[in-house]
Parts: C-alpha cells; structure tokens; sequence
C-alpha cells in the first residue's frame, strides 16, 4: 500500500489516472464543505478548471449555477458548465472541449439513467475517460455517483431483505471497473437491495454510500472514506445464494456475504478485497476535518 504522499501525486495531471470521488449525495454545501473542499484541492485550486455535467439533474441550468458558485467560493480559477439532453450533442466536438484542459470533473445527482443514456459511448463519455486517465479528478454525487461504476442500479425498491426483482442493473459510464454503486445508503435503507445484486452477480463489489459521504477511489484501487456517515461495501466472492431460482417478490437465501460499515478516515483495498490502515483512521479524519 502506497502512502498518503504518493497518493496525492494521482491527482495530479500528467502522473496517472486521477482519483474518483462518489458521493452518497446531500453532501455538505453550507458548512465545512469536507467532502467539497477535497474535491477542490485535488482540481488545483486557483489553478483549477473545473467542468460540471448536469445532465442527470432536472433542473437544468440551475443545477450548474449551484455548484459553479460553490466551487467558484471553494477558490476553483474556472469553471464550466456542459448539459447535453441527447446523445448528438454529447458527440457535438464543442461539448467535448471543454474537458480538454479540465483539471476535475463533476457529475450532479438527479436520474442515473438518463445521464448515461446521453453521455456513455459518446465523444462526452470518451472524453471523460481522457481526462480521468491524464490525472483529472473525476466527482459525483448520487446519481453520478451510480454512473461512474460499470454497473449502475437502473431502479429499485428499499428494504433491509434482498428479495427476487427488487432491483434491476444496467450499464454504466465504466470509468471504475467490477463495482455497483448505491447512493442515499443508510438513509433510504437500501442495504436488501445491494445483497440481492451481489446474490445476483457476486464477481461484482457492493459499495453503498450514506448521505454526505464519499468513497475516494484512488489509482492504485484503494478506498479512502470521508465525510459524515458511512461506506457499506458487500463482497460475494464467496457466497451461496438461490438467487437463480428466485421467483416472483420473494425472499433469496444469501449466505456468506462479507460486509464492511467503514466510518470516515478508513482504508478498503478494492482489489484485494480487504481493510486497509485502521489504525490510522482517526488521523486521516482529523486530517479531513481540516
């Protein structure tokens, strides 16, 4: 495991793949703007151009406003707003322009599918893997949070027990690999349906994000949680399940899921698959904090 010195070089362009932010969304705009404030640093600054998509946002215009003087407060030089409603103006090269010097990127909450039905496979969707791989930090919040994995909940039912079709996945943007994503975790209670898509497709990892949290996945495929609540993540590597059998509403047996509840300042090595310097957490939160 790297330090946290040589992580800090993986947001830096032109020195790998940038980190990927997801958020639970309802991250924090008022106060200490932890969660933010990290996206910033990582974006540079006053250096700093900042591209924010709100296509997944029903609000349009406004939603870019908001984080445009949000980001603009948090001491970001440029920033820029991009919002293609269909898939030929995701291709429109002028779209794509705007993310050739971006130092970070930010997807806003809103609807999952819609957001990569427009942008995944386009000019726009290219482009953010560019940017991504030339060491941009990439951000999202809710239902970009739920885009950025390779899979993506299309539509879902809460409840603490996994039940046959409950949930439905689909594709996402891709940009991090092998992962489905859950946003508004702990307060929606949407645990039932994560263990139902790990039952289902248990080569996936399950990552449930709380409200105002986020699970900054760095090059080297660890995890580093921040902000207010907690990161679940659902291993099935080994697990036993009916799920092929599920019929109708009911119940599935899923048995030998791993669970991690990780709580700010911890470590998760997705690629092992294990916790990573628990020892250090409270240190890495005050330093969050900060």
């Amino acid at each position: 495991m790297t330090d946290q010195g040589e992580r800090n070089l993986s947001s830096v362009p032109g020195l790998g793949a940038g980190p990927v932010m997801v958020i639970g969304g309802a991250e924090d705009k008022v106060r200490d703007k932890v969660i933010l404030s990290r996206f910033a640093k990582f974006a540079g600054g006053e250096d700093g151009h900042v591209v924010v998509i709100s296509t997944a946002s029903s609000l349009g215009d406004q939603a870019t406003e908001v984080y445009r003087a949000l980001f603009t407060d948090l001491g970001i030089g440029t920033v820029t707003g991009v919002r293609p409603d269909d898939r030929d103006e995701a291709d429109d090269p002028a779209m794509t322009a705007a993310l050739r010097d971006a130092t970070g990127v930010y997807l806003t909450g809103g609807n999952q599918s819609r957001l990569t039905q427009v942008v995944a496979g386009t000019k726009l969707g290219d482009a953010l893997f560019l940017a991504h791989d030339r060491g941009a930090v990439l951000a999202g919040t809710s239902a970009g949070a739920s885009a950025m994995a390779s899979h993506m909940v299309a539509f879902g039912n809460a409840g603490p027990t996994p039940k046959n079709r409950m949930v439905q996945l689909s594709a996402g943007l891709g940009i991090l690999s092998g992962l489905v994503i859950d946003q508004h975790f702990g307060e929606r209670g949407r645990i039932g349906r994560l263990l139902a898509l790990v039952a289902q497709s248990p080569s996936l990892l399950g990552i449930g994000i709380d409200e105002d949290t986020c699970a900054v996945v760095f090059s080297d495929q660890t995890l580093h949680v921040i902000g207010r609540g907690a990161v679940t993540i659902v291993d099935g590597a080994h697990v036993k399940t009916d799920a092929y059998r599920g019929k109708g509403y009911k119940p599935l047996m899923v048995s030998g899921a791993v669970l991690h509840s990780l709580p700010s300042g911890y470590w998760y090595d997705l690629r092992g698959r294990r916790l990573l310097a628990a020892e250090h957490a409270l240190d890495d939160e005050r330093e969050a904090s900060e």
